[in-house]
């Protein structure tokens, strides 16, 4: 198959997306949105018949005082990864990218590798034997994820080393938490919750825990929630114009693509969260509490009600995005994959971010200063 890619317009990436099961709410042309500090450019990729066949949105980092860019396709691009003839799709895209001053590209296949059921995730964090669930037995291999590393290392591709803290990478996690929503009922997926998660969710009804939905003016609320989430946790908060950006470029692109829910006790705000929607795929997006009335159970009852939504809005996944891949007991980020596991959701590995060095100077040099930050 012979393919041709050029710049689109984001009404024609906006309307090939529309059209799929879901993409990533990094690759809709709104993203680029949010990230200022980066050039965004919608990418299309053509048949022989001049029909759309793929979209990506890239975002381009320029390099201080010269006219070079870092290209990163978060979660993307969206196009045909199990085609026999994936260079036919790679090739025009490195040309149209070193074309536009691009000494390296970093992409994220939305390819998974493997599933590790709530059960084998309970079982691994049990087994003294094991530090990472990367060691533990998947409960199932997708078939082609491994051929499809090695035909893009054969290109010249290289995986990127994960960094952060535990599997947390720079870029996009590699390792996610989602309940299976296709083809269950919503009974199913409570059935799904552990015994703990059904426990606290009575817990907030009985205390009188209200859910609501927000809007644009209950942000600065969210964020007095978010500040103190991270100073408890221990990461850097984004600025509060970060999540107005990225509510009034979202909305405007699709009134639910962004929703903010709230968690009422007694007068006050203990919990609130962002809910992302693109097709059938739904992520939690970012979470906030206080510690005070954690007796309350704010978080639990937030999530149920954002779960029943995504089930209403016809889901067929709802993604509690990163989790640690790390299983030590003392580690902080435990807490979190036992929460998010208990929901019903199961681990999932996925092929992770590749870079393709243009100019391998300008990249080594890119790859020594993100080692020192």
């Amino acid at each position: 198959m012979s393919l041709t890619l050029r710049t689109i317009t984001r009404a024609e990436h906006l309307a090939f997306v529309a059209a799929r099961p879901s993409a990533s709410h990094m690759q809709v042309p709104s993203w680029g949105d949010v990230k200022p500090d980066w050039t965004a450019e919608s990418l299309g990729w053509f048949d022989a018949e001049g029909r759309l066949v793929g979209v990506g949105l890239v975002l381009l980092r320029p390099l201080p005082k010269v006219k070079r860019y870092l290209a990163y396709l978060p979660e993307g691009p969206v196009i045909d990864w199990r085609a026999p003839d994936l260079e036919q799709w790679l090739t025009p895209m490195l040309a149209h990218l070193k074309a536009r001053g691009a000494f390296s590209v970093k992409m994220g296949p939305p390819v998974v590798a493997r599933r590790w059921s709530p059960d084998a995730v309970k079982a691994a964090i049990a087994d003294p034997g094991l530090r990472r669930l990367g060691d533990a037995e998947p409960t199932s291999h997708e078939p082609g994820a491994a051929e499809l590393a090695g035909r893009l290392r054969a290109m010249g591709w290289r995986q990127s080393e994960p960094g952060g803290e535990d599997g947390f990478a720079a870029g996009q996690p590699r390792y996610v938490c989602q309940v299976p929503y296709a083809g269950r009922s919503l009974e199913d997926i409570h059935r799904g919750l552990n015994q703990q998660w059904r426990r606290n969710i009575k817990k907030a009804e009985k205390a009188g825990v209200k859910i609501v939905r927000g809007g644009y003016e209950d942000l600065p609320v969210f964020y007095g929630l978010y500040s103190e989430t991270a100073e408890r946790d221990r990461f850097i908060p984004r600025p509060l114009p970060y999540f107005q950006r990225m509510w009034t470029a979202l909305t405007a692109e699709h009134p639910d693509r962004m929703r903010l829910y709230l968690a009422h006790h007694d007068g006050e705000v203990l919990a609130a969260a962002t809910m992302l929607v693109v097709g059938g795929h739904v992520w939690y997006s970012y979470g906030a509490s206080t510690s005070r009335r954690r007796e309350a159970q704010p978080n639990n009852a937030m999530q149920w009600r954002m779960m029943c939504d995504a089930h209403e809005l016809g889901a067929h996944v709802y993604d509690f995005r990163g989790i640690t891949d790390t299983l030590e007991e003392s580690n902080h980020l435990l807490g979190l994959l036992r929460f998010k596991v208990g929901a019903g959701g199961e681990a999932v590995e996925y092929l992770g971010e590749w870079d393709f060095p243009l100019n391998r100077l300008l990249h080594k040099a890119l790859d020594l200063y993100m080692a020192r930050r």
